[in-house]
């Protein structure tokens, strides 16, 4: 039965960010108590008479056989009650086994470290920020010298390797020195496979490469044994209680300057309840020299995957679309994973694309030179076509072409017309529409067809609208003039006097 001091110690330990399950661990009760803790908004105020059920009487028969045999299921002794004559439903068992199945307490030793002995790392998650496209969870990195408890906080937009190298670096940086060994739970970044019956664990390459880099060794934890890396536990809890209780979500750019003032002005010169030293004062006194040097240069912190472009020249990374050079459509390339930028490399290392890392979903990034080769090699194409549509209409094709090109910047646009307008009256009309403008001076896709307009409709007498060419004047012939008619006498009555 749960009474004021069960609730109150039950949402402490929720206020100080564990879980249902740590609780339950902790205080070695049922996940349903811990519930029933945290959905009651006030401590309980009395105990009520307890009533009787139709387990009683087997109460005693339970507890017995727990005793004997503390693995048996409720399921397997709901059938042996019921062969006993009990009548009752499996859930009251359930109830009454975990009421009376006896509990035996964890026993811990206390690990102690040697001055740049061991780091612990953990992953902390917060809450889900709106992206563009979506939301992304935030998490926050969290590394912890075990012997000095000096603490290094980074938040990121995810967990990948990419994130996870580059926070161990900037850790490592921030100490000034790194560890002999860091010590790790099973997550994927670190671990493929957890060490099971004895058999060493095995190492994610990645990760592998980058302790070989700074000189430290992996440590694994135990699978199920979250204590071995204690100090790190509570200190994500510790950061959840003080640090981020009652912030309001905000981007891990904006995030970052805040946990770094933090650490510096708070976590870190805060008097330790266990080692009663300030981890600062404690770090530069035993842990500080005791660290092993940085290596000579920095781990790049990149993975590298052979990923193939689409046909739209752009490869998929975390949710996002990428762009390459036209050339690489639907070839296998290589991708650069950073925790800032994406770099795309063909697989002989040369570069192609060089893209800042979008943290949305489903988002395009492309760099429009990308595509300027692919549009200027469809506009070639599509120039080369409407050429030799335009060149096949006649051998007055080529001059009038010059002298669009000459008379018309929008050139294109008026050969497009033109073979349009053979489509629709016949090569033979435009070839000779185009010898009589082209005589004329008239390079314009408006000209031309104001002529076979002209020519199409039926005129009065004397007929229809003839365009008359420089050649068609010198063939005419005209009637020589009657100039008789200026010698004839005049009439009398008009005669002068």
């Amino acid at each position: 039965m749960m009474d004021r001091q069960l609730w109150q110690q039950v949402n402490d330990l929720a206020a100080s960010g564990l879980g249902v399950r740590a609780i339950a661990r902790r205080l070695e009760i049922h996940r349903r108590t811990v519930r029933k803790a945290l959905e009651a908004l006030r401590p309980p105020s009395r105990c009520s008479a307890r009533r009787g059920s139709i387990i009683d009487p087997y109460r005693g028969w339970l507890l017995a056989r727990l005793e004997q045999y503390p693995e048996l299921s409720a399921a397997v002794l709901c059938r042996q009650l019921t062969e006993k004559g009990y009548s009752g439903g499996y859930s009251l068992v359930k109830q009454c086994v975990a009421e009376l199945r006896p509990r035996t307490k964890t026993a811990y030793l206390t690990l102690t470290f040697q001055p740049g002995e061991c780091a612990q790392v953990d992953w902390g998650v917060w809450q889900g920020l709106a992206v563009p496209g979506g939301r992304r969870r935030v998490s926050f990195f969290v590394m912890v010298l075990c012997h000095s408890r000096m603490m290094y906080v980074e938040p990121f937009f995810g967990e990948g390797m990419e994130y996870w190298l580059r926070a161990h670096r900037n850790a490592f940086e921030a100490f000034g020195g790194v560890p002999e060994q860091v010590m790790v739970d099973n997550c994927k970044t670190a671990v493929l496979t957890p060490r099971r019956s004895g058999a060493a664990p095995v190492f994610n390459p990645a990760y592998e490469d980058f302790a070989q880099h700074y000189g430290f060794r992996i440590r694994a934890c135990n699978p199920g044994r979250p204590n071995e890396k204690g100090r790190v536990e509570n200190a994500v809890g510790y950061i959840k209680a003080s640090f981020l209780a009652g912030r309001q979500p905000s981007a891990p750019e904006a995030l970052a300057p805040a946990f770094f003032d933090w650490t510096a002005t708070v976590a870190n010169r805060r008097l330790h309840g266990t080692t009663g030293r300030r981890p600062d004062e404690l770090f530069e006194e035993a842990e500080r020299q005791a660290l092993r040097p940085l290596p000579a240069g920095p781990h790049d912190c990149a993975v590298r995957k052979v990923v193939g472009a689409d046909s739209r020249f752009r490869v998929i990374v975390d949710d996002n679309r990428y762009s390459v050079p036209s050339s690489a459509a639907s070839r296998k390339v290589q991708v650069c994973r950073y925790a800032e930028r994406i770099v795309i490399r063909t697989l002989d290392g040369d570069l192609l694309a060089d893209h800042p890392r979008h943290v949305g979903r489903k988002q395009e990034v492309a760099d429009p030179d990308h595509e300027r080769a692919l549009v200027l090699k469809m506009r070639h194409a599509r120039d080369r076509q409407r050429l030799t549509r335009f060149l096949a209409l006649g051998p007055e094709a080529a001059a009038y072409l010059a002298g669009l090109r000459d008379k018309r910047a929008a050139w294109r646009d008026h050969v497009d017309r033109i073979n349009a307008l053979a489509e629709v009256h016949g090569r033979d009309v435009l070839a000779r529409v185009l010898a009589d403008a082209g005589e004329y001076g008239a390079f314009s896709a408006e000209y031309i067809h104001n002529i076979i307009e002209a020519r199409g409709r039926t005129m009065p007498e004397p007929g229809p609208l003839h365009v008359t060419r420089r050649a068609d004047l010198l063939e005419l012939q005209l009637p020589e003039p009657d100039l008789d008619i200026y010698d004839e006498e005049q009439p009398d009555d008009e005669a002068q006097p």
